[in-house]
């Protein structure tokens, strides 16, 4: 698939369809173009969603076991093939393709095996016996009715691991936020909370708050005639990439530690708002969510770049609501691995 093949009149059905924001009546792929339309466009869009989720975590320390990986609601079949990128075809031995459309999964299927010709792939459903070591879910809350949501919670009952991606719209998080709290019993939470309380934005105050970041494109999209093409006629923009996402797992992980100056965690949500001499961030931490001030001359190198630190963890002392000694943790929004830098 290129530019010059794509179907645009595809796209614009297509793009009728989401802007509904409401379970559709049955699968809405009428053919394989369908897929591989969408696939080069929305669904790269997501993918650069799911580069920004990675790019914090080691792939060494999520090598799957025998049962591998489980894409649930697959459609094109683009989160898998991100996570399975991610982990290293050679680290996976098994990737299962699940979707109510027969064409979604033949298409996910084909470009599965396409990539990696050696790795297994599976279609149809898990059985409810069958546990899951790493299951993949990837922008399905809108499109779920009661029956999907509560396969949906078998197959998270039956997994390790969750991985889990949704656009960055306020009734995806909050929604994503009450599940999250009805999960604590039984996973750890691995991101983005920096804590295991209740969910801070779903408290009483919050309603207008919700647990979003924003992603960055590729900076060649901007250039590149086509993507400008398929933005204008989509109405979206290129550089706006919310989305929100949960990654659960039932084995203990380590959090950043504190280093002895009382500094505590705090995951920036959506943008930093900057102001003159000082910037609010809108953080969430164990006490809950609020807006916390950076003052200029505290952290000067920081104010700066904070256009770049959505999603990124702080590492902070805090005084009242001023931040102060502040140490960005995660992966910095342009490059691969993780680290961290003080300020």
């Amino acid at each position: 698939m290129n530019w010059d093949q794509l179907d645009w009149s595809a796209l614009d059905r297509l793009r009728d369809l989401f802007l509904r924001g409401t379970p559709a009546p049955g699968p809405y792929w009428r053919s394989e173009s369908d897929l591989a339309n969408y696939d080069f466009t929305y669904g790269e869009r997501i993918g650069w969603k799911w580069d920004a989720v990675l790019r914090g975590l080691d792939p060494s320390e999520w090598r799957c076991r025998k049962g591998a990986v489980v894409d649930w609601g697959c459609g094109s079949g683009i989160a898998g093939r991100r996570v399975v990128d991610w982990l290293g075809g050679d680290a996976v031995t098994e990737l299962n393709l699940v979707d109510h459309s027969a064409l979604a999964v033949q298409y996910a299927a084909s470009a599965a095996m396409a990539r990696w010709p050696g790795l297994k792939v599976r279609t149809g459903p898990v059985p409810p016996d069958e546990p899951i070591a790493l299951l993949v879910i990837s922008h399905v809350l809108n499109e779920l009715d009661g029956a999907g949501r509560s396969e949906m919670r078998r197959m998270i009952g039956q997994a390790d691991t969750v991985f889990w991606v949704e656009p960055g719209t306020h009734g995806a998080s909050r929604d994503l936020g009450a599940i999250r709290d009805e999960l604590l019993d039984r996973f750890e939470i691995v991101a983005p909370c920096p804590h295991r309380e209740p969910c801070g934005v779903n408290r009483p105050g919050n309603e207008g708050h919700w647990c979003h970041f924003f992603a960055r494109p590729p900076g060649g999209i901007f250039a590149e005639s086509g993507w400008v093409r398929f933005a204008q006629r989509a109405g979206i923009d290129l550089r706006s990439l919310p989305y929100c996402y949960l990654m659960l797992t039932r084995s203990p992980r380590e959090r950043p530690q504190e280093d002895g100056r009382d500094r505590q965690e705090i995951r920036i949500l959506g943008l930093p708002r900057k102001y003159k001499g000082f910037a609010k961030v809108f953080g969430c931490q164990t006490s809950g969510v609020g807006n916390l001030v950076l003052q200029k001359r505290d952290a000067r190198d920081l104010f700066k770049r904070l256009d770049e630190l959505s999603g990124r963890s702080l590492l902070a002392r805090v005084e009242g609501d001023r931040l102060k000694e502040v140490l960005v943790v995660g992966a910095p929004a342009r490059s691969e691995g993780a680290g961290s830098e003080t300020f």
